[in-house]
């Protein structure tokens, strides 16, 4: 007769029989004869209605900047809880110009029509001891313009970005070209360290371009092929060819030696390749520092975790030597780039582009030029898609984990994690047979609150802390998701991010618009009285963007700047290429 310690005997062995088939990895002899992605098991749910779900974004898009309109205009953003507004980067309406290209991708033709009477009329001046700080200025403002233009053609577009970049430009008078952090629109007087982060100084290339090309001014583009032709030319050897967050805006050299793909240097990143893609794909000595910059990062900034075998990004100062364990939200655009970059690019055969993927470590050290030859054994192109598909499956993990269904804004990754490439070699060398290291559906691992002992006792099967526990409506991770969606055409990316807004809008969501959210020990979601622009320029647009059956933004024709605003691609005409002193 079966007693209470039986069931309980039996209920243990249950439970351990389940979890060893869940863990269970059969040996080599049993391994399938080729790698093993999740692609094979993707299978999409054929009732999902997904144009009603692209027709939710549109709704909580309506929401949020009519909520705008109704509380802040003509101010910067919304202050959600109290229905006020926020002057907060430049007082020029910047809600207003971050969301032009997503008024127009989503046919909100009356609400565009408003704006762009705001836009006609905005005086780009502060006072004289104000300052614009530029970079926020560029991707948002400049970046908003130029789309919304290429989009709709409305001649004051190109108008108004011409009048905003040149009264910004005088950023650009220093010995080396790299832009200081603010500059006055009216005085031209500008302020900032002698020092740039990295973030700040490179990541305006894009939208200078564009606005170069379409209003055929050279002196914008002067700006962009000085600030590049240092960047190359800087002394990257202690570095492995990786920028790192901190440059003399004097000398022209590195100031630190952090590296991190993640805050103050994730856009400069990121726009290697896709001034690449944005002109043409012409510009041979972007796509050399976008190789350079992913191959460093592959072999040395990607660990797998101990318990879940997690793939995830992280940040290395050289000089200590070790990784610091930290994954980002920011960082989780960088899987998206990743996918576009496999996607888009002739990485398994760069010979044909003219590149010697092994000459580009001329000039690096040993133990660097060893992380080339090791990445040449692989099928580039391939191996970039494993690296995206791993960190995105992370990335959303971060999300799934918590209890809101909301991503944090920094975890810390428990010790004894190693190195993505270092698993990669042993697979290998077993013959490249069976689950790829890293890569596959991983379930949630659910915990209840945030407190120090809930964590101590979930931390070892999670793997990792929840270093900073907050949501502020951030877009990387939907970003990433959309890409792969679109990249790789398996349905689970754009489940995940369905699951996303979901969340977004059960716990962010107020009266007049949305939220940013601290999550609190005891685990309760907190609202902050805050709605950043970026929401409705990035968060929202890339949820609607995974969502529509046909994508209006065609990744062979269109390059999304850091702040997703979709610039289109373009070959330089001879006459151009006279004008501009391109070779």
């Amino acid at each position: 007769m079966f007693t209470w310690r039986s069931y309980v005997i039996l209920a243990v062995a249950l439970g351990f029989l389940v979890t060893l088939y869940r863990t269970y990895i059969p040996p080599p002899h049993l391994w399938p004869t080729h790698p093993v992605e999740e692609a094979e098991f993707d299978v999409p749910d054929r009732n999902v209605d997904w144009a009603a779900r692209a027709n939710a974004v549109k709704q909580a898009f309506a929401h949020a900047y009519h909520g705008y309109e109704a509380y802040a205009f003509p101010e910067d953003e919304l202050l959600p809880l109290t229905n006020s507004s926020e002057m907060k980067f430049n007082g020029w309406g910047v809600t207003v110009f971050d969301s032009l290209d997503t008024m127009i991708l989503m046919g909100f033709d009356e609400e565009f029509k408003r704006a762009l009477d705001l836009v006609k009329k905005t005086k780009f001046v502060r006072k004289m001891d104000e300052y614009a700080p530029f970079f926020e200025t560029v991707i948002r403002y400049l970046g908003g313009l130029m789309s919304a233009y290429a989009l709709s053609k409305e001649p004051v577009l190109l108008e108004k970005a011409d009048e905003l970049a040149r009264v910004l430009s005088p950023v650009f008078n220093t010995e080396t070209g790299f832009p200081y952090y603010a500059v006055n629109p009216i005085s031209g007087s500008i302020r900032g360290p002698d020092f740039g982060i990295l973030a700040e100084i490179a990541s305006f290339q894009l939208e200078y371009t564009a606005v170069a090309q379409a209003s055929k001014k050279k002196e914008y583009y002067e700006k962009v092929a000085r600030v590049n032709a240092a960047l190359a030319t800087g002394n990257l050897t202690s570095t492995g060819g990786m920028f790192p967050k901190s440059w003399s805006l004097k000398t022209g050299q590195v100031y630190d030696q952090e590296l991190s793909v993640g805050a103050a240097a994730d856009s400069a990143h990121e726009y290697t390749l896709k001034q690449y893609l944005l002109t043409g794909r012409t510009d041979k000595a972007s796509l050399e520092l976008y190789l350079k910059l992913t191959t460093f990062v592959i072999n040395n900034l990607l660990y797998l975790s101990p318990t879940r075998h997690m793939l995830y990004v992280t940040s290395l100062h050289v000089t200590h030597g070790s990784p610091s364990g930290v994954l980002e939200h920011l960082s989780c655009f960088f899987p998206g780039l990743l996918a576009l970059g496999a996607h888009l690019l002739p990485l398994d055969d760069l010979s044909s582009l003219g590149i010697d993927y092994l000459g580009l470590a001329a000039n690096l050290s040993s133990r660097d030029r060893e992380g080339y030859t090791i990445l040449s054994k692989y099928n580039l192109r391939k191996l970039h898609m494993w690296a995206a598909k791993g960190l995105t499956e992370t990335c959303y993990l971060t999300y799934a984990d918590q209890p809101s269904g909301l991503g944090p804004e920094e975890i810390l990754f428990v010790s004894g994690g190693v190195r993505w490439m270092k698993v990669m070699e042993q697979w290998r060398e077993r013959g490249g047979r069976g689950p790829i290291p890293g890569l596959g559906k991983k379930e949630p691992v659910v915990i209840p609150s945030y407190d120090s002992e809930t964590q101590y006792k979930k931390h070892v099967q999670m793997d990792y802390w929840v270093r900073t526990g907050a949501y502020l409506l951030r877009p990387e991770t939907v970003e990433s998701l959309y890409l792969l969606w679109r990249t790789t055409g398996e349905y689970r990316w754009r489940d995940y991010a369905w699951r996303i807004f979901e969340s977004i809008e059960k716990y962010t969501k107020t009266e007049s618009g949305y939220a940013s959210v601290k999550i609190e020990g005891n685990g309760n979601v907190v609202k902050e009285n805050e709605m950043p622009s970026f929401f409705l320029a990035e968060t929202l647009k890339y949820l609607y963007l995974a969502f529509v059956d046909r994508d209006p933004i065609d990744l062979e024709k269109w390059v999304f700047n850091t702040e997703a605003h979709p610039l289109p691609v373009f070959e330089w005409t001879a006459e151009e290429k006279s004008l501009f002193g391109i070779p």
